[in-house]
């Protein structure tokens, strides 16, 4: 919660956060890059702001810069061109730990098995979870680099590798869930397909356009983000009287088919046509 970005969960829970963290500089911005398809052309200069907070922290004092390569649940933010990459070779040069949530884009959503390996950059942890086990059993993981595993594989013999542990740690059941999923994916060619349905479902979100309720969209893979205008004189009226959010998520599954993401898409259109009036 400490070092996530979503405003209403960090004022809830504002008594309660972690110190010694800190944030930087967001890198949308509407009037700069609304209506994108896939990764937007500019933006990438905000990734010199973790420089700002570097010299303001002293690089020694911090562990680690956490993002999610593309934010999920504040609206499907996708990073500019080139952005990760900075954050990469900052973080490189300061000696600091560059970490993946990749909670949301993990297995195929990104038509590659972590949006990582979309964008051409190399983290030093991803954290993953949700669509390992197709979100039948729960379970969630970390992926560290051999630098760090190493690093806890060098204390005495007799000693717990990593005491950071729980009750469910290797829960056979979640284990055997994940291999079959796994194996399901690689059995029916998913990953390569979500790379297929890519370009359909960009067709079919970016066709809402020019509905006059509509603020921005945003897609990459496939997920999809769809900001909502307020009612004139009625902020917040979508969100506490009618039945979405004024921000419409597309998270589609591997395993859907043309037809399906058109008929979602054609569904929300109706939705939309109908709130508006």
């Amino acid at each position: 919660m400490s070092v996530g970005g979503i405003v209403p969960n960090r004022k809830m829970f504002a008594t309660i956060m972690a110190p010694g963290v800190d944030h930087i500089r967001h890198p949308y911005d509407h009037s700069k890059v609304a209506f994108s398809k896939g990764q937007p052309e500019w933006g990438a200069e905000m990734a010199e702001d973790l420089e700002r907070v570097i010299a303001l922290h002293d690089a020694s004092t911090i562990a680690a810069v956490m993002v999610e390569p593309i934010q999920g649940s504040t609206g499907v933010l996708v990073p500019p061109i080139g952005y990760l990459q900075r954050l990469r070779e900052i973080c490189t040069k300061h000696g600091i730990l560059l970490i993946f949530d990749e909670v949301i884009t993990g297995f195929g959503r990104m038509g590659q098995n972590f949006a990582a390996q979309r964008f051409g950059v190399t983290p030093d942890m991803i954290t993953f979870a949700k669509a390992v086990t197709n979100g039948i059993v729960p379970m969630g993981g970390v992926i560290v680099s051999d630098e760090i595993y190493n690093t806890f594989m060098t204390g005495p013999e007799n000693a717990i590798e990593f005491a950071h542990g729980y009750t469910y740690s290797g829960h056979p059941l979640a284990a055997a869930v994940a291999h079959t999923v796994l194996d399901i994916m690689e059995e029916e060619s998913l990953i390569a397909r979500a790379r297929s349905l890519e370009p359909v479902l960009k067709e079919a979100v970016h066709s809402l356009r020019d509905l006059p309720i509509v603020h921005d969209i945003r897609n990459i893979g496939l997920t999809a983000g769809v900001d909502l205008k307020p009612r004139e004189g009625a902020p917040g009226a979508r969100q506490n009287k009618e039945i979405f959010m004024p921000l419409l998520h597309f998270h589609v599954y591997e395993g859907r088919s043309e037809a399906e993401i058109k008929k979602l898409l054609d569904t929300a259109h109706e939705a939309m046509l109908e709130a508006f009036q």
